[in-house]
């Protein structure tokens, strides 16, 4: 698909909105997919004809041979999984060499970080809903200032004398507060050395590489890794990740300036999904839960297994979305999964608000009361469909009303996994 100016692809709803797909889609009109926030808790998820590829740390953007990836500063990256994930890449065909680039500046999750992330959640009965893959405690080193970056790691002394700094106060907590096992620094010392020679290649000063190729006239697609409601200020806080997931957090967590960024398109769901805890205002009753679960088929977090709640499409966070974001452009997925309902239902309104306004909290937000728009839906089956004319009916005034109530376009939308089941408007 043709791109004409630098774009930013950022979930418009609690992540899982199948922005992998979309990315991938893009990434052909595309020169590099630059990756600006969160870590090995996304889960992206690409298929090609027969092959699926999971991705948690890499540019979805890796599948197209030509395309460059970058892992931006915003990132944190754990270099075990990194490698999980580059070993299966190449297994699958997919060649990296020279085309993944990883900042010097993206900060290191090591296995305190991990070990402290599960310890919190088990103290506080799982409150939050982390995925346990020690992201929070890696944003908390980075803000206290006493993170270690990649390019530590791949100088050597510098990581070695950080590691020593930081160790005596992870292994202090997790033994007198948390009262779990302590963390061998030997043990980590030996391990992380031997990422250094796979590393090394692909390190490299990010913001100077990026803005570099764009003043070379290359073509750059901002990725983003979870959605809008997750942001660590704008998300449904506490129940949000630790970095900044909005389009705003991509010049940050790249190095870029904001008029580097052309265009932002928003990925939301049909519905709506969310995994973990957190207020959800359009979540379904069990029954119908798990009948949208059992239709998509593929309802499950990527990162963690867990089964996704499922509910109703929710514009009042989506047109909220849109603003956040400065978002002109919607892409839809997952439209095959309402097929054979006899009625939809679309929240228009939190009663209470106006049509601006959002909750400020998500205590706020637990307590609202949605009214909804029904509308009428469709029986025929839609995944073959590619044109939008083609579409039953009130499948198509399904979308025209989110374009109504969102005040933007709805410019593509998914009707399957697979690159070619999609509908280019």
């Amino acid at each position: 698909m043709p791109v004409n100016k630098n774009l930013c692809v950022v979930g418009a709803q609690w992540g899982d909105e199948g922005k992998g797909k979309i990315v991938d889609l893009l990434s052909g009109g595309v020169d590099i997919v630059a990756r600006y926030q969160g870590g090995a808790n996304a889960g992206h998820t690409v298929r090609v004809g027969q092959r699926e590829f999971v991705l948690h740390l890499v540019p979805s953007g890796i599948v197209h041979p030509k395309v460059q990836c970058l892992i931006g500063n915003g990132v944190v990256v754990d270099p075990q999984s990194l490698m999980e994930e580059l070993s299966l890449l190449n297994k699958q065909g997919i060649e990296t060499a020279g085309r993944l680039h990883l900042s010097a500046n993206a900060h290191l999750t090591l296995p305190y970080h991990i070990s402290i992330d599960q310890a919190r959640e088990s103290r506080r009965g799982g409150a939050i809903g982390t995925t346990h893959r020690g992201i929070g405690p890696t944003y908390t080193d980075k803000a206290a200032r006493t993170g270690i970056t990649v390019g530590d790691l791949v100088r050597g002394r510098p990581f070695v004398e950080k590691l020593m700094r930081n160790f005596e106060e992870k292994n202090f907590l997790l033994q007198n507060y948390y009262h779990q096992r302590s963390i061998s620094y030997s043990q980590i010392l030996e391990t992380y050395k031997k990422f250094i020679p796979k590393l090394r290649p692909l390190v490299c000063d990010g913001a100077a590489w990026l803005n570099r190729m764009m003043e070379q006239g290359r073509r750059v697609l901002f990725e983003g890794a979870q959605g809008t409601f997750l942001d660590v200020d704008f998300g449904t806080y506490p129940f949000v990740t630790s970095s900044s997931t909005i389009a705003g957090g991509a010049c940050i967590g790249l190095g870029v300036g904001p008029d580097r960024i052309g265009q932002v398109i928003l990925v939301a769901k049909a519905y709506t999904t969310r995994v973990g805890h957190g207020p959800f205002p359009t979540e379904f009753d069990p029954k119908m839960s798990e009948l949208i679960r059992n239709k998509a088929g593929d309802e499950f977090g990527r990162t963690t297994g867990r089964p996704r709640r499922c509910g109703w499409f929710d514009a009042v966070m989506v047109r909220r979305a849109v603003k956040l974001n400065g978002a002109s452009e919607l892409a839809i997925t997952k439209l095959d999964v309402l097929d054979g309902l006899n009625q939809l239902k679309i929240a228009v309104e939190y009663q209470g608000y106006g049509r601006d306004e959002y909750p400020w909290s998500a205590t706020e937000l637990e307590r609202c009361r949605v009214r909804y728009l029904a509308m009428p839906g469709w029986s025929q089956r839609i995944k073959d469909i590619r044109r939008f004319q083609d579409l039953p009916s009130n499948a198509r005034r399904y979308i025209q009303k989110i374009e109504q109530l969102t005040g933007v376009k709805v410019s593509m939308i998914s009707v399957g996994a697979e690159r070619k089941q999609t509908i280019i408007r």
